[in-house]
């Protein structure tokens, strides 16, 4: 047990979560804000999100806090090297706006260059940047210059780098929730953090993989696909049983009336 008490200005008790960050930017999810140092994606720093494929959740992720971030403060958002095509309604609809981002298409060495000249740059907020094989001594050198403009970085990158050392103080792996039993369920996101100013977290998180009110519309529309199908397997079923009643006569004696298959065409 720590002879330190615990109020000493300065002093972090690893055991705890840290509470120093100078700033942050709130994630836009109440239950990763509860667990991150600060309360939110800390600001001139370096925070490293790892995913199965790039271009699944990333934007899920850090839109929220984008928009946020874009409303209060001026300067521009930097993508680099994405592996999709931003779609800009998608982002003025969450309150991203369009005129705020700019894209450089660039990979390897080129996007890690193009990564740390927007850091260094006073008219850019934030950075996006795909490095899939990026080294811990790049990082080092992104991580500085955001500090040193204080802007909002963020580092995405395979699942399998986890195993890898980093200087970033922030490690996030996430994922897709998966549906149990093919039942329907709005996007989901289930996020662990691999590295924080804090004690070890077990746990995932479950996270909104979108807004309430797509969910809502997603919902509506499996809801009517499920009302179709059923419908159309009514609709076989009652022409089978139908086509079954209709062969019956066939066994009588004398064979089949006219008015058998007039009373099948109206069972139609």
């Amino acid at each position: 047990m720590s002879a330190l008490p615990s109020t000493v200005p300065g002093v972090w008790h690893a055991d705890e979560l840290g509470t120093g960050q100078a700033h942050v930017q709130p994630t836009g999810f109440g239950v990763l804000d509860a667990q991150l140092p600060g309360g939110g994606w800390p600001v001139g720093a370096l925070s490293e999100v790892l995913q199965p494929l790039a271009g699944l959740h990333e934007w899920q992720l850090v839109l929220p806090a984008l928009a946020a971030a874009t409303a209060r403060r001026t300067g521009a958002v930097v993508a680099v090297g994405p592996p999709c095509e931003p779609f800009g309604p998608a982002l003025q609809a969450r309150g991203m706006p369009c005129e705020r981002l700019g894209v450089v298409r660039a990979g390897g060495a080129a996007a890690l260059w193009a990564a740390e000249q927007a850091l260094r740059c006073r008219d850019v907020m934030a950075v996006m940047a795909w490095l899939p094989q990026v080294q811990p001594a790049a990082l080092r050198r992104l991580q500085l210059a955001a500090a040193q403009q204080q802007q909002l970085l963020w580092v995405f990158r395979p699942a399998g780098a986890a195993l890898q050392s980093s200087p970033a103080s922030l490690r996030l792996q996430v994922a897709g929730a998966g549906t149990p039993g093919g039942a329907f369920a709005a996007p989901r996101l289930r996020v662990r953090i691999l590295k924080r100013r804090g004690p070890p977290l077990v746990e995932e998180l479950d996270l909104p993989g979108c807004p309430p009110a797509l969910a809502q519309v997603l919902a509506a529309q499996a809801a009517r696909r499920r009302a179709m199908q059923a419908a159309a397997g009514s609709e076989q079923t009652a022409v089978e049983q139908t086509a079954v009643e209709g062969a019956a006569p066939r066994s009588r004696p004398g064979g089949v009336h006219a008015l058998d298959r007039i009373a099948v065409a109206v069972g139609h």
